[in-house]
Formats: C-alpha cells, sequence, structure tokens
C-alpha cells in the first residue's frame, strides 16, 4: 500500500493526489497539518529516498521563513533537523509519498510515472 502524506489545501498535493486518483492507484491519505511525521519516520524516509535531511524542509513556508531556517540548517545535523521537522508538518516538503522502499518528496509527474512503472513491473514479474 501507498502512504500519501500531504496537506489539503496545498495546490501541488492536490495535483499529486488527482494524478494518483487519474491512474488508479490506491493509497492512504493523511494529512500532515492533523498527523505530523515523527522524526523516527522521517530518518526512514531520508534513508529511503536518498535525500539530505534539509530536502525534506517546505523552504517555502511561513513557518520556515519566519524561525529564520535558511540560515539556521546548515549548523544542525540530521537527528536535529528530524526532531525539528517533527514538530509541526507545516515545515514539512510535501506531498510525500511512501511505497515500499521508495519515497518521493515533493510532486513532479515524470517521478510519479517512474514509481507507478517500477511498481507495475514488479507485479507483472511476480
Amino acid at each position: 500500500m501507498v502512504l500519501f502524506v500531504c496537506y489539503p489545501k496545498c495546490s501541488t498535493c492536490r495535483k499529486a493526489q488527482k494524478w494518483l486518483d487519474d491512474h488508479g492507484i490506491p493509497y492512504d491519505f493523511r494529512d500532515i497539518k492533523e498527523q505530523n511525521p515523527t522524526a523516527e519516520e522521517l530518518a526512514l524516509w531520508k534513508e529511503k529516498s536518498g535525500l539530505p535531511m534539509k530536502k525534506f524542509f517546505n523552504s517555502s513556508g511561513q513557518l520556515y521563513r519566519s524561525l529564520g531556517l535558511k540560515d539556521k540548517l546548515k549548523d544542525m545535523n540530521d537527528e536535529e533537523m528530524q526532531s525539528l521537522l517533527s514538530t509541526d508538518g507545516m515545515l514539512v516538503k510535501r506531498p510525500i509519498l511512501v511505497a515500499g522502499d521508495r519515497v518521493l518528496v515533493g510532486y513532479k509527474e515524470t517521478e510519479y510515472q517512474e514509481l507507478k512503472d517500477s511498481v507495475s513491473r514488479g507485479v507483472e514479474d511476480e
């Protein structure tokens, strides 16, 4: 099963959700504002995505800017970033799509299509 973590009022999240719906991909929906990712989840997602922890921050968000995180992140380690991100879902870049051992952060249609294709190939190979 796929986990789709998003903020329903975010236009990018709505585009990603529409793409999933249009392609018949079932998913569990999770509102990032109501249920923040935990530090443990973020650590796991970082590992699966291959992205640096700073890529999980919503750098265009008001909270990110008001906390001055652009300058503060360079002095933080992964554990500190994970801890901070787990305090407020609005700090986290979204959507996040968790599908098995793959994690996509943000929405790029080509990445979603590649994931769908790889999952389809995996089902055909069984």
